[in-house]
């Protein structure tokens, strides 16, 4: 392995760090300022090229932003830590720009330091490429058997002017579906146009939806054509139909039922060569039970139904997914792309996303922009997913002393530390013990059977944990 250049005009800070280093049994070399290591990489040759570099940000002469720039136009994939005394926002945003790996304000934990490139050293061995090429432009992915259903269905139409009705939670892709449907359609060659009827105040929607003459209310100073004009031989979808208003239900119905409409104003009736495809995350059973929606209406929108599953039903995709959507977000932020590890990957997997597949995109891209390193850990995520959902994925479990243990067993490998199995396993019995013996006021045998042990159990492992007073 090639070693870890240190550079620092502070003596003080290369000497601490070579001798943690050192004890780590990690190679390095020092430097006591950028230009001096500029000078070993442009003539050093490749045997001691660095794996890691640990830099201070401010030195006189070449400043560690200049240095990391030279750098990565030589070795392009080596981390760089940043080190700096001035914990400004310009610094920080220096560093990152420049694609420093991470960014260290002094004063700082030497664990901490080496646990950083610890971590630099495993990113710089696995040396992702660059997204340089767009990812694979797959419409719809996803391995789960409920989304092959999706996909034979998407199949079987491919040949049909059928209407579909499509249902699923938010973010779980009714568009992209929609989409897809229209592709593989004989109308792929006309318009696909879609329009959120929930997103439309109801006085303006029927104007959306089938246009209106010029003067046919106050501010229509030209004729104008609706959707289902624009969508001309192709394809018309409604998103969220289940927040359709009742009036525009019935002219919808009419549409359907005898393709032809009138623009708002209008006296000509105009013939509707349009597929549409409809869809909500609504039980519209329901709301016709409810009076809420048209029964006529559904059952005309109803020829063919598809079930979009929720993402929490289909985890199996979620690391697929996690790929294509940081390749994406980093081709789309000319990024190198940052990859999970098997443990965040695991993390993530067990989470329920209430936002489904857009969340999870959401979430790819903010890990692509704002994760401290290439190699994202689970406390590299943000927070509000790291403090969810239970691991079980049931909304409404809290999941808090997980996420907290995870975080704790995480450092404690990141730092190295020696038994952390029985350390954290001395912990969790000591906790269980201590609560239930405080639930019964000191009672032995009750706090036992409580926690499901026997009572020479409980007694032993107070007695080896150090938790009886005497």
């Amino acid at each position: 392995m090639r070693p870890v250049w240190i550079i620092d005009d502070d003596q003080s800070i290369r000497w601490v760090i070579e001798k943690a280093l050192a004890r780590e049994g990690i190679d390095y070399e020092s430097f006591s300022s950028a230009q001096a290591g500029l000078d070993a990489l442009h003539k050093g040759g490749g045997g001691r090229e660095p794996q890691v570099v640990i830099s201070d940000i401010r030195m006189p002469g070449v400043s560690g932003i200049d240095f990391m720039q030279q750098l990565k136009s030589r070795i392009p994939a080596t981390p760089v830590i940043i080190m700096t005394a001035y914990s400004d926002l310009d610094s920080a945003v220096a560093a990152f720009q420049g694609g420093a790996f991470e960014y260290l304000p002094k004063p700082f934990d030497i664990d901490h330091a080496i646990a950083l490139i610890r971590r630099a050293l495993t990113e710089s061995q696995a040396a992702p490429g660059r997204a340089d090429a767009p990812p694979d432009q797959a419409e719809i992915l996803g391995s789960a058997p409920s989304m092959h259903e999706v996909f034979r269905a998407i199949g079987r139409l491919s040949h049909s002017h059928a209407t579909v009705l499509i249902n699923g939670e938010s973010g779980t892709g009714k568009e992209l579906v929609a989409r897809a449907l229209h592709r593989h359609s004989p109308r792929k060659a006309a318009p696909f146009v879609a329009i959120n009827t929930a997103a439309i105040p109801k006085d303006l929607l029927e104007s959306e939806l089938f246009g209106h003459e010029r003067g046919a209310f106050t501010g229509a100073q030209a004729l104008r054509r609706g959707r289902f004009e624009q969508a001309e031989g192709g394809t018309l979808f409604l998103d969220e139909i289940g927040d359709m208003p009742a009036d525009l239900q019935t002219r919808l119905l009419r549409v359907l039922s005898d393709g032809q409409f009138y623009r708002i104003g209008g006296h000509t009736p105009l013939t509707a060569n349009v597929r549409v495809i409809a869809a909500t995350h609504q039980d519209l059973d329901k709301r016709v039970e409810l009076g809420l929606f048209r029964e006529d209406l559904y059952h005309r929108l109803n020829v063919i139904r598809l079930k979009l599953p929720p993402l929490r039903e289909r985890r199996e995709d979620i690391p697929l997914l996690v790929k294509h959507f940081l390749a994406k977000s980093a081709h789309e932020l000319d990024v190198e792309p940052k990859r999970l590890s098997d443990a965040a990957l695991a993390f993530l997997s067990r989470q329920a996303f209430p936002g489904n597949v857009r969340q999870l995109e959401n979430l790819c891209h903010w890990v692509n922009v704002m994760a401290p390193a290439q190699v994202v850990e689970v406390p590299d995520l943000p927070a509000d997913i790291r403090g969810s959902v239970a691991a079980t994925g049931v909304p409404g479990q809290g999941s808090d002393w997980r996420t907290a243990l995870e975080r704790e067993v995480q450092g404690a490998l990141a730092r190295g530390e020696a038994s952390v199995y029985d350390k954290f396993n001395r912990a969790f019995e000591s906790a269980l013990i201590t609560t239930a013996l405080e639930h019964t006021g000191g009672k032995r045998i009750e706090a036992a059977t409580l926690l499901g042990i026997g009572r020479n159990t409980l007694t032993r492992k107070v007695q080896e944990l150090g938790l009886d007073p005497d």
